[in-house]
């Protein structure tokens, strides 16, 4: 394959497993239906990637050939005035933040990192903290172009009968290489958050904090100490806010202010030290607490301020768990995981817990539907962190919930099909030149 080049450098952001990869970058669109076509006569499985921000196997196609996006990232079309932004799959949020925030626009819906992809957010339909309010990424799609390994080109939109949309919303790339996101953005004021952190001592604190912020705030999340936990108390710190109305419009960093600039032996990870991190953590957001006028970069982007903050994880690199549990049982549900984990002696850095809203994603595999989500990091330590995701996943599927497949490196066939119900529906539509290591692992 003359325009794929064999390499084993590229990662997932979990630094876990390191495959052999076909890798090709294109610069200009018109080399993206050639490569195509090379992987096609080869037989060769193939996957469109982006800025390599999935933590486990979904970005990631072992013996296949992947296109890295990330140099087609041109703007189309910029309408200040209706708010509509159209630019090739490649162009980041970082970038597209830069290029809007001046005329008082923003993406209606961002992720916990803006290095992420138009092609990316839509295969993995993100979310943020106000997918109580405005659902997820695809909720904001007007339009995307999609290629298919037989060389046709598909304008598709939220009324596309054929479901075609549908399922490349939260897709996972599966259904074609997207070309080209329309999308529509929100208005805001300024570049400043309205922001207020509340501590709080239990997950019933936490359950009525966020009951009562649904209707005043638009963005929620909570940092959780997953190291003390007795039954229900625990500790935690709640993050609410609104766009300010300050007309100030300030970018984010061009670059992170700091960086990882090695992998941390893996001694520094132990259940002392992230008993310590934790206990500081909330200190001194609780001595923070209160009203704060925030911008937005640390209020969305906390981590991006830190370059390769994965390699805090060492060298055998960390598991990201998300799952999502229905709101009915969600309180003992939680309980029971945060239980379990404490009760491992394993812990998180940073473990998230949010409520989602009920504002259907369009996408027939997308993950945030109505419950709570809960996000942790884990370092890799082999069989004994696999046994432990083994006992939490028991436990979600009983639940009836789900897991992310972007966080996810690990989950089973099982867990998969059980916890996606339109997966039957979505399966027709993938492409039968396209896979990765996770649809191999969890696929029907």
């Amino acid at each position: 394959m003359s325009g794929f080049i064999s390499t084993d450098r590229r990662q997932s952001w979990g630094r876990v497993t390191r495959p052999t990869q076909k890798v090709a970058k294109p610069h200009f669109p018109d080399e993206v239906p050639p490569l195509v076509g090379e992987a096609v006569r080869g037989s060769t499985p193939l996957l469109a990637v982006g800025l390599m921000r999935s933590y486990g196997d979904s970005n990631l196609n072992p013996g296949g050939a992947v296109v890295d996006m990330t140099a087609l990232d041109r703007i189309h079309a910029f309408d200040p005035r209706s708010g509509v932004l159209r630019a090739d799959a490649g162009l980041s949020l970082d970038a597209l933040i830069r290029t809007t925030l001046p005329h008082r626009l923003f993406p209606a819906v961002v992720p916990g990192t803006r290095f992420v992809t138009l092609g990316g957010a839509v295969g993995n339909d993100v979310h943020g903290k106000n997918h109580h309010r405005s659902g997820s990424f695809g909720n904001h799609v007007r339009k995307l172009g999609l290629r298919r390994s037989d060389g046709s080109l598909h304008e598709l939109g939220p009324d596309d009968s054929t479901g075609l949309f549908a399922a490349t919303i939260g897709g996972l790339g599966l259904t074609g290489l997207v070309e080209w996101v329309e999308l529509e953005l929100t208005r805001i004021d300024g570049s400043s958050i309205d922001g207020e952190t509340v501590p709080f001592h239990s997950l019933e604190e936490f359950f009525a904090l966020s009951d009562e912020s649904i209707a005043s705030h638009e963005f929620t999340v909570s940092w959780i100490d997953c190291t003390r936990v007795e039954g229900t108390a625990m500790r935690g710190l709640f993050s609410r806010g609104n766009w300010s109305r300050d007309p100030a419009r300030l970018p984010h960093p061009a670059k992170p202010k700091a960086g990882i600039p090695i992998e941390f032996p893996s001694f520094a990870l132990n259940p002392l030290s992230l008993r310590l991190f934790n206990d500081l953590y909330f200190r001194l957001g609780r001595w923070r607490a209160g009203r704060s006028l925030t911008h937005y970069a640390p209020f969305f982007f906390p981590l991006d301020s830190i370059m390769n903050w994965n390699r805090l994880y060492g060298r055998p690199g960390m598991y990201q768990y998300q799952c999502v549990v229905p709101p009915t049982d969600s309180l003992p549900v939680i309980a029971e995981l945060l239980q379990t984990i404490a009760a491992s002696g394993e812990g998180s850095f940073l473990a998230v817990l949010k409520t989602f809203g009920d504002r259907a994603s369009p996408g027939m595999l997308s993950f945030p539907r109505e419950g709570t989500t809960l996000a942790l990091d884990f370092r890799n330590r082999g069989t004994e962190t696999l046994a432990l995701m083994a006992r939490l996943d028991e436990i979600v599927l009983a639940a009836g919930g789900r897991l992310y497949p972007a966080k996810d490196g690990r989950m089973s066939a099982r867990l998969f099909q059980n916890g996606y119900p339109r997966l039957a529906e979505f399966t027709p539509h993938v492409d039968p030149h396209f896979s990765s290591a996770f649809w191999r692992r969890v696929a029907p």
